[in-house]
């Protein structure tokens, strides 16, 4: 009787251990939408900040700009024990009325194969459109391939922005450009600084292309530049320069972006952004690890779901702020011409009154 009690001891303490240890991981596989929610704090918020960011990829006129930090995770089995390894990514955002700016900070070692995206950084952004589109699965339609529609995936569209940046100069603007623009669609010839949409992984396209999609007016919206602390020539540099740094140097990437809040998007292939109104986003991570090349699905997250991006509303502090430095043109500008009127009123008036009294001599005299 005692040793079949003990046995029965025994096998509760090791089913009760396999539970725990199972619900540590239960976020792994296929989960439930909404069962890794985080906390509703943690959200990323774009000020109102006119006439203050230059998309360089240096991130000296982000100081002011309050970040968000989200541990990387891989996508595939978002574990904290294989976190990325050079640390969290910091994101910032702000917006000037008409277009919104992003800045992604990553630490890591410098890496740079010129012409081979995937021994490189990247990184990607990606935005709810359709009603419908979950995170997981890239706008969970559940279409096959080859079989994704803009009719049968109505309402899974998610908009992504993709900067690999193999074939990309530290510090020059890639992106939206006039040849691919005037094709008609999301591509960047230069610096592959694309702008895409999807319905699930396996339906995922360039805007402007995809199964009956019109190009009529496609483009990319996206404007974009990247630099590595490590670099220290600031004044310009060519390609003839690659690999611009010194493979192995510690210290952080910066990736920073913009796009009008709004575009002329008519098939459900981009994020319309709102003033006043939050949108979700994610953000994503790929780095060459001991110098192997990434995979398309191997790539860290900053988020096991969608984050809310807030396009704030302009604040008092923001108005007087952005309006302080042409009050001030304006106001040294309208003093300078009163001063000069005054100067020039009291030279003419000297002038007048230092002239000598003409005698009036009558006509009759003549």
């Amino acid at each position: 009787m005692l040793r079949s009690l003990l046995a029965l001891l025994l096998s509760a303490i090791l089913l009760s251990s396999k539970i725990r240890f199972g619900s540590a991981h239960e976020h792994h596989g296929e989960v439930a939408e909404g069962s890794c929610e985080s906390s509703p704090d943690v959200r990323v918020a774009a000020e109102f900040r006119p006439g203050v960011i230059t998309v360089d990829g240096h991130a000296d006129d982000w100081t002011d700009i309050e970040a968000s930090e989200f541990a990387l995770l891989p996508a595939l089995d978002f574990d904290e024990d294989k976190a990325y390894g050079g640390g969290r990514m910091s994101v910032r955002a702000v917006h000037d009325g008409i277009n919104v700016f992003f800045m992604l900070q990553v630490d890591g070692e410098y890496a740079y194969l010129k012409g081979e995206n995937n021994r490189c950084p990247s990184v990607a952004l990606m935005f709810q459109v359709g009603e419908n589109a979950t995170y997981q699965n890239m706008g969970g339609c559940s279409d096959l391939p080859g079989t994704c529609t803009a009719n049968s995936c109505r309402g899974h569209e998610v908009d992504i922005m993709h900067f690999s940046i193999g074939n990309a100069i530290p510090g020059r603007l890639y992106g939206g450009n006039l040849m691919d623009n005037i094709n008609g669609t999301g591509k960047d010839s230069f610096g592959h600084l694309v702008d895409t949409y999807a319905w699930n992984p396996h339906c995922r396209y360039l805007d402007g292309i995809g199964p009956k999609a019109n190009t009529s007016n496609a483009r990319n919206d996206w404007q974009g530049a990247w630099w590595h602390s490590s670099i220290t020539f600031h004044s310009g540099m060519v390609e003839e320069d690659s690999p611009y740094g010194k493979d192995g140097e510690k210290g952080t990437y910066f990736f920073e972006f913009s796009r009008p809040l709004r575009t002329m998007d008519r098939f459900q292939q981009d994020v319309q952004f709102t003033i006043g109104q939050a949108s979700k986003v994610a953000m994503a991570f790929w780095y060459p690890t001991s110098g192997n090349p990434w995979s398309k699905s191997d790539h860290y997250s900053a988020s096991c779901n969608w984050l809310p991006l807030d396009i704030a509303l302009a604040s008092p502090v923001s108005v007087t702020r952005a309006s302080s430095g042409s009050w001030d043109a304006a106001t040294a500008f309208a003093m300078l011409l009163s001063v000069i009127s005054l100067c020039v009123a009291i030279f003419i008036g000297y002038r007048v009154s230092s002239t000598k009294d003409v005698p009036f001599t009558p006509i009759d005299r003549l």
